[in-house]
């Protein structure tokens, strides 16, 4: 395990240039006119440039990901930062082939249209029966317990139905029985829960793990339940160890007992070079960092800058971070801001939930209400209308609030689809994702909305400054829970040491 001193920024003179700032009335710098678009868009250009000859990818534990691991150490440096890196081990996974799914004797299905692999599925080539489990979902849901896989035969395929457990438990119950291979079909309960599964089955399995879409779901369990079914399912994949990496600095300034972290994920998936998913949030980020010390004094609590590695596997990476911390390191965190995805194409102007207040998501830790309301309040002077995210922990905020960590940020949707209200408020095609190219190879540089990426970035460097000047509207500075393990810290030295 790797021990890393949290980097600091070691002047103004890197990133100043020669006109003046913008300022508000009062003559302070606004950060939110510093970030430029097209600064933003340059270091978007350059992750393209980088996935362009590296395989088209930037996924964690390929080629792509540690040169762009670089580039960010890189651009931090020349605006003045010490960058530190984090290393961390993770399962890695990658499918060698497209996998081969088709009905003996009939029609074979199409990889991307019919079903897809899920991540971590294993490798294998399977001829076998057929087996609807628990089509019904009675208890938990299809698959969701061992006992529904009563009735598999050793060496059968099961055919399992999203819904009501993870992916994971599903193919651990599978395997646990006996099946060669799992097919976990779509359940249609909502317009983006009909086409092929996508996703991940958690860890690696034996066994192949593929999803197809909800029609060819229900019409093979209606055959396997009629009558024999016999299936081939073919897959070719990668499990094994490797490494990923953080990349973690901080302001000189401000306090170092009440740090405000601003993250975005920095890997893509295997299939593609990730620009908006999330280059987009990364080169937001990088693009804040190499302006904020232009606010000068104006910064009163440390900001650091995060960068995460292996997010597409499971938010591995600031899992890591926050989990490595102490709790006297935890506790010098006020609030984390968490920017995934600001350009889609056919985006909106997503805040997350933190007060809960459509009661769709987690339990919100106290504080995450005040983050959603710096937001809402910026684009409310804007005369600019907003969409609540449903704050259920899905990026890499979610081991922040999972340790008591207030939290918020900014997104600009993925796979779900734009409804009527939506298009009306900001345009684009209702009924269709608010990314066509979510986890594809077509998410490139031309893969964006630089409208909605703008008055993103936009908001997410007002937090910023707000926050790096004040927390007390989240938890008053320092809330009592905080303050009982500050004194560990030994007057918060800007360079903690992670074990």
């Amino acid at each position: 395990m790797r021990r890393i001193a949290i980097g600091t920024l070691v002047g103004l003179a890197a990133v100043s240039v020669a006109t003046a700032a913008p300022a508000d009335a009062a003559g302070h710098p606004r950060l939110d006119k510093l970030v430029k678009l097209q600064d933003i868009r340059r270091h978007q250009h350059d992750l393209q440039t980088i996935a362009t000859y590296n395989g088209g990818t930037r996924a964690a534990g390929e080629p792509g990901f540690e040169v762009s691991t670089q580039y960010v150490v890189r651009q931090l440096k020349k605006a003045g930062y010490h960058p530190t890196v984090q290393d961390f081990p993770f399962a890695y996974y990658k499918e060698k082939t497209p996998a081969v799914f088709e009905r003996s004797g009939g029609p074979s299905y199409t990889y991307g249209t019919d079903f897809e692999t899920l991540d971590y599925s294993g490798s294998g080539d399977v001829t076998a029966t057929a087996r609807a489990i628990d089509p019904d979902g009675a208890g938990v849901g299809s698959g969701c317990e061992p006992a529904d896989f009563t009735g598999l035969a050793k060496g059968e395929i099961a055919l399992v139905k999203r819904g009501g457990c993870t992916f994971s438990d599903k193919a651990s119950n599978a395997q646990t029985a006996g099946a060669a291979a799992i097919a976990i079909y779509n359940d249609g309960t909502a317009p983006d829960r009909m086409g092929p599964v996508s996703g991940t089955a958690g860890q690696a399995w034996q066994i192949p793990v593929i999803g197809p879409s909800y029609q060819l779901g229900t019409d093979l369990v209606k055959a396997a339940t009629s009558g024999t079914l016999t299936l081939h399912v073919k897959t070719s994949t990668i499990n094994e160890q490797r490494t990923a990496h953080n990349v973690i600095a901080d302001t000189e300034r401000g306090r170092a007992d009440n740090v405000v972290v601003m993250g975005a994920h920095l890997d893509s998936v295997t299939k593609g070079p990730g620009i908006n998913d999330n280059g987009s949030g990364t080169a937001t980020v990088l693009t804040v960092a190499e302006q904020i010390a232009r606010l000068g004094d104006q910064i009163k609590n440390k900001v650091r800058f995060a960068f995460w590695g292996a997010e597409e596997e499971g938010l591995l990476g600031s899992t890591y971070y926050v989990t490595h911390l102490s709790a006297a390191q935890r506790a010098t965190i006020a609030l984390n801001l968490n920017f995934d995805m600001l350009g889609s194409p056919n985006g909106r102007r997503g805040v997350y939930d933190g007060d809960d207040s459509e009661g769709a998501g987690t339990n919100p830790p106290a504080g995450s209400g005040a983050i959603e309301k710096v937001f809402l309040n910026y684009y409310g002077t804007r005369k600019l209308q907003t969409s609540p995210s449903t704050f259920d922990g899905r990026s890499d905020y979610g081991p922040f609030i999972d340790n008591g960590i207030p939290a918020g940020g900014l997104d600009s949707g993925a796979e779900k689809l734009k409804t009527a209200e939506e298009a009306k408020i900001y345009g684009g095609e209702a009924g269709k994702p608010y990314d066509g190219c979510y986890h594809q190879a077509c998410d490139t540089y031309a893969n964006n909305n630089s409208t909605i990426l703008d008055q993103l970035a936009d908001g997410a460097a007002h937090a910023v400054q707000v926050f790096a000047k004040s927390t007390l509207p989240v938890n008053g500075d320092h809330a009592t829970a905080r303050r009982a393990l500050l004194p560990q810290v030994k007057h918060a030295p800007a360079n903690l040491v992670t074990s």
